[in-house]
């Protein structure tokens, strides 16, 4: 199968181009310099080049603040690159694997969120996810609209400084020796090396739609951070942070757990515990370049 991803120099994108060449695709990974998605004619020169049979999108404006600050460029990216996406796809006779975020949900359920849970998103970002969900959906039939969360991967995320969760965690360790965590919001803290491999499984299926995707089990931001450490035999002074320590510039759920539903009625989810996804991101963890922001 022919694989174009979208975002391939990603924090998730980078682990996808390993998964779908390891599966014996022929991936090629576009990058910004490749393709602007929130141009039709940028979108359709590239696909119609290329023909690939699936279509992986990653390509996102996830940064919640500027999101927030910027709103008809979160849009521009979000909702009308992923409606590009979808007609160009569609044109093509290609499959649409579109990626998007728990951050859909508003956190008021209070357990885990189902594929059919209605969304009620809080912030720009949410919105213009949502946004692009529907476009997808609405505008080509062979699609995979995936929900995720609380990414984290070996590649530097770049948007939001070059570090995930546990590389800042075991950064702010070394250097101040105490750390404080919130433990009011909670996720599932999801390694981008076992998405990838869930999405090269799905992608194999013909049941088009949306799923949730991501690691078993949840657990608050200072939990996540106390597994860390003692996974590592980090020594640190470790505190709950009090929920107006933090104060968020910009309103979040405070509980956006996903349950994969729909994966599992296929009996294609792959995924493992959280406490194990990040065992073995910590497994083949080697120290990491701190990337410039692109923010």
């Amino acid at each position: 199968m022919k694989v174009a991803i979208i975002g391939a120099n990603g924090q998730l994108g980078s682990d996808l181009v390993t998964a779908f060449s390891a599966a014996g695709d022929t991936v090629r990974g576009l990058t910004h310099e490749d393709i602007e998605i929130s141009i039709l004619d940028s979108v359709s020169r590239a696909l119609e080049g290329l023909r690939p049979d699936l279509v992986v999108n990653t390509a996102a404006m996830h940064h919640v603040e500027n999101c927030e600050r910027e709103p008809e460029k979160a849009l521009a990216i979000n909702a009308i690159g992923a409606r590009n996406l979808a007609l160009a796809s569609r044109s093509i006779e290609g499959i649409l694997m579109h990626l998007s975020t728990d951050y859909v949900f508003d956190g008021g359920k209070g357990e885990p969120y189902v594929e059919d849970d209605n969304p009620r998103p809080l912030n720009a970002y949410g919105i213009s996810k949502l946004a692009g969900e529907h476009f997808v959906r609405a505008t080509t039939e062979r699609h995979f609209v995936v929900r995720t969360s609380g990414l984290y991967g070996k590649n530097p995320c770049r948007a939001k400084g070059g570090l995930n969760f546990i590389e800042l965690m075991l950064k702010l360790a070394r250097e101040r020796g105490e750390v404080k965590v919130v433990d009011s919001e909670f996720v599932t803290p999801t390694s981008t090396a076992e998405l990838a491999q869930q999405l090269v499984r799905l992608s194999r299926s013909k049941a088009y739609g949306l799923y949730h995707a991501t690691a078993e089990g949840s657990c608050s931001w200072f939990e996540f951070a106390r597994e860390i450490f003692a996974l590592t035999g980090t020594e640190v002074r470790l505190q709950a942070a009090a929920p107006s320590e933090f104060p968020a510039k910009v309103p979040r759920p405070r509980y956006s757990v996903l349950e994969n539903q729909a994966l599992k009625r296929e009996g294609v989810n792959m995924f493992t515990s959280w406490q194990q996804g990040l065992q073995g991101y910590l497994s083949g963890r080697t120290e990491p370049s701190i990337a410039p922001s692109s923010a």
